[in-house]
């Protein structure tokens, strides 16, 4: 189940909704673990067993951490094992080099444990922040179990702190405003998965279903920034959905994507892209490494490696790992030309092409795959367009253009000005029906062409 079912639309969420405000607020914490439970359960029961058993193992490890801080013992040996326990698990259920030891374990191909690779991040920060002293182990079990498993925010974030976590817990305010408030920014990121993202995919499926030497360039092109919007629109879309779901529990989760494509620079791109896990990657990888060192040239193989690192948890692929690492290289670089007023002119271009170009290693299946596509990119196959590429643009080309302005700041912008004139009044009072009419619009793509599943990364 995922959060663009029609299953979850129109029935686990309406009930979890109903039961969670219906219960008493000292009961609310273990029903919305219930509840998380049984979301996690449509996995499959033996993804829901190890889910529940990897966060009794996390809690345990927490407090063998915290104990041996209080008593001044080392607690290097019980964080070693937590952290590994916790990436060998990861490696288990995503690498697909281990696709042979998931069957023996009964595992079927393609199921994983939802939204495992946060999980992980949740998991391997809860206990360096422990072991660092920032936080003490957590004493109850259920307000943990929410930390681990809450359902708003499993499949996509936002990856957070535990003491951040229990301070949005502690200052949830639920009131019909709030539930109101949430539905909106759901039915947003429903829209971006199922409108945007869905027909972005279809467009770059069209195109990945080509023979590699057979791939005009420009359909090549056409391919790969279908494939960029439709990452984008993916995991922003099911981020929002994410944080309109805890706005409807009462809870403000911080924002995770802000505008991040067409920006002037690469450093903007890192910076507003899955906000929290880039940080996540920064606080626990970076910082610490690069506190070790000051010498500059060593610190930026850190900042550059840590890039790579970001990259492979993306996809657990070695074309995952060269995309991070470009783009750790392209930021290092860009601040060498930092005074180039040049860039202040085609910054945007350079930065969505390069984007472009990079994302094809994040794409491919394997290396020689990704290779072959880019030199289709570059008109290796002496082919600039064909029959293909008239239907392709015919076909797609509004749903593009759609994407590449929603993409953008600029229709938040208009918004912004409008509050200065009447016409916020009337977009306020417009904004229901526009929910309405796209959760309908979205609920007959969803019936339409199924499940709305499709993703161009698992996390």
């Amino acid at each position: 189940m995922t959060y663009s079912s029609l299953i979850f639309i129109y029935g686990f969420l309406p009930l979890s909704l109903l039961i969670y405000h219906a219960s008493r607020e000292k009961y609310r914490n273990a029903v919305l673990l219930g509840l998380s439970l049984i979301f996690c359960g449509f996995c499959g029961l033996k993804c829901l067993a190890f889910t529940v058993l990897d966060t009794a193992f996390n809690f345990l490890m927490g407090h063998i951490i915290d104990t041996h801080r209080v008593r001044k013992k080392s607690g290097t040996l019980p964080l070693v094992t937590g952290i590994t326990a916790n990436i060998a698990m990861l490696f288990v259920f995503r690498a697909a080099d281990l696709a042979e030891l998931r069957e023996k374990i009964g595992l079927p191909e393609g199921v994983l444990p939802v939204g495992i690779s946060l999980f992980t991040l949740s998991a391997v920060g809860y206990l360096i922040d422990i072991y660092s002293d920032r936080i003490r182990a957590e004493s109850d079990p259920v307000r943990f179990g929410l930390y681990m498993l809450m359902f708003p925010r499993i499949i996509m974030g936002p990856v957070l702190r535990y003491d951040s976590f229990v301070k949005i817990l502690i200052r949830r305010k639920c009131s019909l405003a709030e539930t109101g408030t949430g539905m909106t920014i759901f039915v947003k990121g429903l829209a971006k998965k199922v409108i945007a993202a869905d027909n972005l995919f279809m467009l770059y499926s069209a195109v990945r279903n080509v023979k590699s030497g057979e791939l005009a360039a420009v359909n090549a092109w056409l391919g790969m920034i279908a494939y960029v919007l439709c990452l984008y629109f993916t995991v922003s879309g099911l981020t929002d959905m994410g944080i309109g779901l805890g706005r409807c529990f009462g809870m403000h989760f911080p924002r995770c994507f802000n505008y991040p494509l067409f920006v002037s620079k690469l450093r903007y791109f890192a910076s507003r892209w899955h906000m929290q896990a880039v940080r996540w990657f920064r606080r626990y990888i970076s910082s610490p490494l690069s506190a070790q060192s000051s010498v500059r040239w060593i610190k930026k193989l850190i900042f550059i490696a840590t890039w790579g690192f970001f990259g492979f948890w993306y996809t657990f692929r070695a074309g995952g790992l060269i995309w991070g690492l470009l783009l750790g290289i392209g930021i290092v670089a860009e601040r060498k030309f930092a005074k180039l007023k040049m860039l202040n002119a085609t910054g945007i271009i350079v930065t969505f092409v390069f984007l472009t170009i990079s994302s094809v290693f994040l794409a491919g299946d394997n290396l020689s795959a990704s290779i072959r596509y880019l030199g289709a990119m570059v008109g290796g196959n002496r082919m600039l367009a064909d029959s293909l590429t008239v239907y392709l643009l015919r076909s797609y080309v509004i749903i593009l253009l759609v994407s590449v302005y929603a993409s953008t700041d600029l229709f938040r912008n208009m918004l912004l000005r409008s509050r200065k004139h009447k016409v916020n009044s009337v977009l306020s009072a417009a904004t229901p029906a526009i929910v309405i009419v796209l959760l309908l619009v979205c609920t007959a793509f969803i019936a339409y062409g199924g499940a709305s599943a499709v993703s161009p990364v698992t996390l």
